[in-house]
């Protein structure tokens, strides 16, 4: 596996390493003793699929509050999306910068999410479908959200037509550094 930092300290592109042959390939997509030597959280409490059916889908921006904070490792399993992380720990030295990543099926790519971050992700193409890894359990009473246009964050995100965004997700407040 490799991991590349990304511009965010602490969140990683994760890149499976084929072994292959006329066959097809075998990759790990997770490994324990891995995420631990990179300093990251291997902790799986839950995982969780997100389907969507339409191109310009979007989902977020969203997070776990403390004491209930979750890292993720999303991958994309069908068709592709543009992922986007924003740094949310004060006192980091990336606080309220973003970065963005294209998962898809056909790269095999992985975003890990570090606690503290908010996430959010635009669908590239229609039947979209996203796997994820998560460290803590849902818990409703932490679950938070900013708004994908927030202009304290200026995200620039791919035109792909329509968007289609929840009455959820619009509703958002804007954040407050």
């Amino acid at each position: 596996m490799k991991f590349i930092e990304t511009a965010l300290k602490d969140a990683y592109i994760v890149e499976p390493e084929p072994i292959g042959d006329e066959r097809g390939f075998l990759a790990r997509s997770f490994c324990r003793e891995e995420f631990i030597k990179h300093g990251l959280n291997p902790e799986v409490a839950q995982c969780n699929t997100s389907y969507s059916k339409k191109k310009g889908t979007l989902r977020g921006m969203h997070y776990q509050a403390a004491p209930h904070e979750e890292a993720k490792l999303v991958r994309c399993i069908k068709g592709s999306v543009y992922d986007v992380i924003i740094d949310l720990r004060s006192g980091s030295p990336a606080y309220c910068k973003w970065t963005a990543v294209t998962l898809a099926a056909d790269n095999f790519r992985m975003l890990y999410v570090p606690e503290g971050f908010a996430h959010g992700f635009k669908t590239l193409e229609d039947d979209t479908v996203l796997f994820y890894l998560m460290s803590d359990f849902y818990h409703p009473e932490s679950s938070r959200g900013i708004r994908w246009d927030d202009p304290a964050f200026n995200i620039e995100w791919p035109e792909t037509g329509s968007l289609i965004v929840s009455d959820k997700d619009k509703s958002f407040p804007e954040f407050s550094v």
